[in-house]
């Protein structure tokens, strides 16, 4: 195939799974999908057809021009290649939703338009579909005109939903959540069914919106009502890998798709310097995991029980090879997405497996004759199960598996050595050990009664067992199994001031909210889980855990400590001053809260909530020129 050959060939497929996927019926890989356009821009750089979007076929009325034009992003797949794009600058992270983005426009405080995203140029009129979302705001507290972009997804929850109340219409029931999105933003009937979809923002355009980062950015947009996504701040490499082991992880057990990361300058004024081409902004990139799909017959499906009682499927499938590594198990998500599917041995099924640990289900290509069924007893305990909403629960606190996996989980993270997951089984089916709390009772002849444990093994165990209550307070908070308690989270709840065991009981989802990275939901969802495990931290403190916490601080510091929220006008850089903040021990806050010591700014007067909320809480407002005078 010459040149020419080649790239009408490539212009024809780009065409066609463009609109598939506006039409909710993609049959490729975005990674398959991406290469081919990175060869179609390699051969023809200019091609229009790398400018037109599939909705310009699939929705066919009501175009509406973007006032700002909604760009794609440049993508990468490599670690490298985002380390050079961000040379060092902070970057703020999201999660990377697999949607449909789109734009809402709000006037005088209310919402008067909703668009698709287009051709970037020219979207489609949805405001009739918008307003059934339940999460995005009718109403806002900015009365000038801006404009809000984001994603709308589906939930694996409201998937299952929605395929009921499609059902009951004499609908066809959807194929997979991955598809549904543009599929009823497609539609001219049923509108109605767009109450099953979410929103997340994740820009804001105004031209007297005040902020100077993105992380005032979403601050403001979760201020006013919208959901946004929980967002990380990065600079160095290893800030990126850890952020991409979270997003491999939520890939494999999140409830909804998301396909990598989008990474931003968080400094605006880099946004503005450096500008965008006719593709993509300079100042934004996405990372996103290579992968594929293939087909393979379920041989039968297998029930797991988690540490919250969840019954979750797996498919152990025929062995086929995905993304270098040969699978025979997939993960099914939980019992409402098997049912809906109506899964079981025998099914032709589509996998994919790109950033996940474990490859996953993602519709059925061909049923079997076989009956669907699913355990009405627990597997682990025999005992009744029970169907709440989209999950197959087991209730029973003293089921066996359900204590193992949380207490699996804790020995995990507080770092007990030699006490493995065979071992742990064989404690609790001897009654030794209970529940997390009942390890800090282990007795010596209790240990040398189990098979293969001898004296040196049996004391190298209860010295792991003594020396895990010295562990610092993050990697305690982060052993308990709370949502959205990763380690990284914890560590930056305690660095933020709650500091002591007593303070992070006392939390508020308010004073969470205010901490880089946990957005309103994130927020809450912490806080209530961490009040279920209230009976479970008592008694470890009551075993002798300390969970002191001492931050790195300057010797001599001034203001070893004390907690400093900055904004507005700086004459250096605000990563620069943040840095000096915590290299003489304070501790820098992302908003100001009742915790905060100074405000630090030089602005006289300001608009900004920051500024507004120190006013209001009487906290100091000082400028650079009055902090270096304080760490002299």
């Amino acid at each position: 195939m010459n040149r020419q050959e080649e790239i009408k060939d490539l212009e024809s497929k780009i065409i066609k799974h463009k609109n598939l996927y506006y039409q909710g019926k993609p049959i490729i890989s975005d990674f398959e999908y991406d290469s081919m356009e990175d060869r179609l821009r390699e051969l023809d750089p200019k091609n229009t057809v790398l400018e037109m979007v599939g909705s310009e076929l699939f929705f066919s009325e009501d175009k509406i021009e973007h006032e700002h034009k909604m760009l794609s992003l440049n993508k990468t797949y490599k670690l490298e290649e985002l380390v050079k794009w961000a040379e060092g600058k902070e970057v703020i992270s999201t999660f990377k939703i697999d949607g449909s983005a789109c734009s809402l426009i709000y006037e005088d405080g209310k919402f008067v338009l909703g668009k698709t995203r287009g051709d970037g140029r020219f979207g489609e009129n949805i405001s009739k579909k918008i307003i059934f979302l339940k999460d995005i705001p009718k109403e806002i507290a900015l009365k000038e005109k801006v404009e809000v972009r984001g994603e709308v997804y589906c939930t694996e929850e409201n998937f299952v939903h929605l395929s009921d109340a499609m059902e009951a219409k004499g609908l066809e029931k959807p194929s997979s959540q991955r598809n549904i999105v543009a599929g009823l933003l497609g539609r001219k009937e049923n509108i109605e069914l767009c109450e099953y979809l979410s929103f997340q923002s994740f820009e804001l355009l105004g031209e007297n919106v005040e902020v100077k980062t993105e992380e005032e950015k979403f601050h403001l947009m979760s201020r006013l009502g919208f959901e946004t996504p929980d967002f990380f701040l990065n600079k160095t490499k290893k800030d990126f890998e850890e952020r991409l082991d979270e997003t491999r992880e939520f890939m494999s057990a999140g409830n909804y798709l998301v396909d990598g990361l989008v990474l931003s300058f968080n400094n605006l004024e880099l946004h503005k310097t450096m500008g965008a081409t006719a593709h993509h902004p300079r100042y934004k990139i996405a990372f996103k995991f290579q992968g594929e799909t293939k087909t393979t017959i379920v041989k039968s499906i297998a029930w797991q029980v988690s540490r919250n009682g969840y019954l979750t499927p797996v498919a152990n499938v025929t062995p086929v090879e995905l993304s270098g590594a040969m699978v025979s198990r997939v993960t099914l998500h939980n019992f409402g997405i098997v049912k809906q599917s109506n899964l079981k041995a025998g099914d032709e099924i589509e996998i994919v497996r790109s950033g996940e640990v474990i490859p996953k289900f993602l519709s059925v290509v061909k049923q079997s004759n076989n009956e669907f069924t699913y355990p009405d007893k627990c597997p682990s305990c025999q005992q009744p199960t029970y169907v709440e909403d989209i999950r197959l629960v087991c209730r029973n606190d003293f089921c066996p598996d359900k204590i193992k996996d949380e207490i699996l989980n804790f020995i995990h993270k507080i770092g007990i050595d030699d006490l493995s997951s065979k071992r742990l089984e064989e404690m609790i089916r001897l009654g030794f050990v209970k529940d997390i709390t009942s390890l800090y009772e282990l007795k010596e002849e209790q240990l040398l009664s189990m098979d293969k444990v001898k004296d040196k093994l049996a004391n190298k165990i209860l010295t792991n067992i003594e020396n895990s209550k010295k562990a610092t307070l993050p990697t305690f908070l982060a052993s308990l199994g709370i949502t959205g308690g990763a380690q990284n989270k914890c560590e930056k709840i305690v660095s933020n001031g709650f500091d002591s065991i007593d303070k992070i009981m006392k939390m508020k989802a308010d004073d969470l909210a205010q901490i880089e990275s946990f957005a309103e939901k994130s927020a809450t969802d912490f806080v209530n889980s961490l009040q279920s495990k209230k009976n479970i931290v008592e008694k470890l403190r009551a075993y002798g855990f300390k969970l002191k916490y001492k931050p790195a601080v300057t010797i001599d510091s001034s203001i070893a400590g004390k907690k400093f929220c900055i904004t507005g006008t700086l004459t250096m850089k605000r990563s620069e001053l943040q840095k000096i903040v915590k290299e003489n021990g304070g501790i820098v806050q992302s908003g100001v809260s009742k915790e905060t010591d100074y405000l630090i700014t030089n602005d006289e007067v300001s608009s900004s909530s920051k500024f507004k909320k120190a006013q209001e809480l009487g906290k100091p407002i000082i400028t650079e020129e009055d902090f270096f005078k304080m760490i002299g």
